[in-house]
Formats: C-alpha cells, structure tokens, sequence
C-alpha cells in the first residue's frame, strides 16, 4: 500500500459525507475506462441512492473504525 492511500485512509474521517463521496468521485473519474461512456454518471447516480439510503435509515452504515480495519487487516 503506498504512503499516499495510508495517509487518506488515516485522515478520511475527518471529512463530511458530502466530501467523501466528491473523493470518490474524483478517484473513479480518475481511472482510464475502456468502458461504456456514461460509466461516470451511472457512478454518481449509485453514490446519490446508496447516499439516501443512507440518510433515510433504510440501511446501517459501517463506522469508519470497522471499514478502516477491514481494509487494512
């Protein structure tokens, strides 16, 4: 893992839901896709339902802690 994702990894709890998914959004964009061109809009539409379902209640989300550690483990 390089020092660049450990240093996101350790620090991405200290940003607002909002800014998190911007993140996300810029990571994937940042990928060179072969794939179908309306890739990133298919992207954000996901994000902005996972996202309300998230703020409705309608599904539990993982503490940062639980995430981080099963990603680093």
């Amino acid at each position: 893992m390089s020092d660049a994702l450990k240093i996101l990894l350790e620090n991405i709890g200290q940003l607002s839901s909002k800014e998190k998914a911007l993140a996300a959004h810029c990571l994937l964009t940042s990928l060179n896709s072969t794939s179908e061109d309306n890739v990133d809009a298919d992207w954000l539409k996901l994000a902005e339902s996972r996202s309300s379902e998230l703020e409705t209640g309608s599904v539990n989300g993982l503490s940062w802690d639980e995430l981080k550690g099963n990603i680093l483990s």
